[in-house]
């Protein structure tokens, strides 16, 4: 039996940003319509108005939830570290394992020039930057150095994203990419003698 479908009242705000974020790595931004998104939820178009008065605020809504997806959750799991290397190492790691669906976000989103898109992927940018910068200057690193290795170790991640969609066949895979990931650790953070465990990369 199918569940029964939600009213305008009990389908959530959140539900459809949900939808949308969906929509946005499955079609880019012209797959945020309203209509095949009520179709995809299973509701009328007058859910949409219960919550939204027009695309842009639900764009501006599916935007917040990502990046308190992508950003804050992933530091906050990464805060619960007791040191600055162990933070660095999880943070890297867990980027190292995006699955399809975010990286098809973070390439949908980081090439659009819709200005509510561009804002919140300089937002992004702006606080992974922000953060690995803190945890290099945790590590002993001056002002200057802690904020170009901060964005090298983001240029590094979204070059790695890129390249698994333009050529994927140049990474490696498997057990070669657990070596690959303690080459990019190495790199990032020289003199690191901590590698990322075989289980966890």
């Amino acid at each position: 039996m199918r569940p029964p479908v939600p009213s305008k009242q009990s389908l959530s705000a959140e539900h459809w940003a949900a939808a949308a974020l969906d929509a946005l790595a499955h079609g880019g931004l012209d797959a945020v319509a309203v209509e095949p998104l009520a179709r995809a939820l299973g509701v009328t178009k007058g859910s949409f108005y219960w919550h939204y008065p027009n695309r842009d605020a639900l764009l501006q809504a599916a935007l917040t939830l990502w990046e308190q997806r992508e950003s804050a959750a992933v530091i906050a799991r990464a805060e619960q570290e007791a040191t600055p290397l162990e933070r660095m190492l999880t943070l890297f790691r867990e980027l190292a394992n995006t699955d399809v669906r975010t990286e098809k976000l973070l390439l949908a989103l980081s090439g659009s020039e819709h200005p509510l898109v561009r804002a919140a992927a300089q937002r992004v940018s702006a606080c992974w930057r922000g953060y690995l910068q803190d945890c290099y200057r945790a590590l002993g690193y001056g002002e200057e150095q802690a904020a170009h290795s901060a964005t090298f170790a983001f240029c590094i991640f979204m070059g790695t994203v890129r390249m698994r969609r333009d050529d994927p066949a140049a990474l490696p895979a498997g057990g070669q990419f657990n070596d690959y990931l303690r080459f990019l650790i190495r790199t990032l953070l020289p003199g690191t003698r901590t590698a990322p465990s075989e289980q966890g990369a």
